[in-house]
């Protein structure tokens, strides 16, 4: 039996393993509804602006004219090799709504390694000339636009001055170019953006200019003249939890066992991945009111990997995304031509979810707790946030 009401749900409904609750409301949750959730999450796990900066294909880099340096010389001070699992590294930094003592989205803390585009001053002045012309996917009004100033695009920052964005993501403090030993004009840096290392993303480049205009103004950048893009920059109004905090594999809450999040508020991006996340939430809602086991695709599989990266990805700063290559698992060692990768993963994609549909029907497998998830793990938050 399917009951449809229609009216605005501004409070969370009482969820138990025999009434399952799927929270499913989508980029724009109501304030009243997005008032409950941040008491279930907390305010620091609940963000209202959506800000990506553009990811390159690493292979595209010119690396002559990079260098590989973090602020003050300073190292990561988390060995991600012996991290408790393999967490894809995420570049952005939004800090939740109203926290504006926060640090500013994208901003090098001084920790971990980067690759650094280092600029001169006429570099520098041509590139700021480029982005202050280049064209916006929506025409603003950069003195009456009103933008969340701790992830302001880089467009809006620009027309704040010409050093504004020396001061900012492109400040060379700390940083010196090995090739003069002095410190650059400004510089650019690129963080790795997922686990195989392939990807790269521009940290605080979060914009809105149009796709063609960012290619053409990002290539200007030292070392990015021939970049591919894998995916460009946004800034968009969205409402999403902090999943790696929240969220396990199955898209059930730590807190709460019965209670789901899917869709593009539980940190998805896109129609295709809201729909994934949307069945998988459903079918094991439906298997947890029935007493049988909660399952989730092999991480190798693209609706695996989205639901791993959900629940796993660096939750600080954590940043929605598509189902991409970069958050699958790395191919087979010894494959070296780009496509043959692809075509390396999608074939074994496709063979490890015919095994793992073909399990399903496995007497073995009834009534036995998901693997390799924090629930069926005992996941304790206070021990793993």
């Amino acid at each position: 039996l399917i009951t449809l009401s229609r009216e605005e749900i501004s409070a969370i409904p009482d969820a138990s393993p025999e009434s399952p609750v799927i929270i499913a409301t989508g980029p724009l949750t109501s304030p009243g509804l997005s008032a409950a959730i941040v008491q279930l999450v907390g305010n620091e796990h609940l963000y209202f602006y959506d800000a990506i900066s553009p990811i390159v294909l690493a292979e595209t880099i010119d690396m002559t004219k990079v260098f590989r340096a973090s602020r003050w010389n300073r190292s990561s001070i988390v060995d991600r090799r012996s991290s408790i699992v393999d967490r894809p590294s995420s570049i952005v930094h939004r800090p939740a709504s109203g926290a504006a003592g926060g640090k500013t989205c994208g901003i090098d803390d001084g920790e971990g390694d980067y690759l650094n585009c280092p600029m001169t001053a006429d570099q520098y002045r041509a590139f700021y000339a480029a982005i202050t012309t280049a064209e916006s996917a929506t025409v603003h009004d950069f003195d009456k636009e009103k933008f969340f100033e701790g992830c302001l695009p880089i467009e809006v920052m620009a027309h704040r001055g010409e050093d504004t964005l020396r001061f900012g993501p492109m400040k060379p403090v700390g940083l010196t170019d090995p090739r003069t030993g002095r410190q650059p004009y400004a510089a650019v840096q690129l963080r790795q953006d997922n686990l195989a290392g392939d990807h790269y993303s521009l940290v605080g480049f979060q914009t809105q200019l149009k796709w063609g205009e960012q290619a053409r103004v990002l290539r200007m950048i030292p070392g990015l003249e021939e970049a591919e893009f894998v995916r460009f920059g946004m800034v968009h109004r969205n409402t999403y939890i902090n999943g790696p905090t929240v969220l396990c594999e199955t898209w059930q809450t730590r807190a709460n066992p019965a209670l789901f999040f899917a869709g593009q508020i539980s940190g998805v991006e896109g129609y295709v991945e809201s729909a994934a996340s949307g069945l998988m939430a459903g079918r094991n809602a439906a298997a947890l009111a029935r007493g049988e086991a909660l399952r989730v695709p092999p991480r190798t599989t693209a609706i695996g990997a989205l639901a791993f990266y959900v629940s796993h990805a660096n939750p600080h700063g954590y940043q929605p995304t598509n189902i991409t290559f970069g958050i699958m698992e790395p191919p087979p060692v010894g494959v070296r031509d780009k496509q043959k990768r692809k075509l390396a993963v999608a074939e074994r994609a496709l063979a490890d979810l015919d095994a793992w549909v073909a399990q399903r029907f496995s007497p073995a497998r009834e009534n036995t707790p998901v693997e390799n998830t924090p629930v069926a793990q005992g996941f304790s938050p206070a021990k793993n946030a």
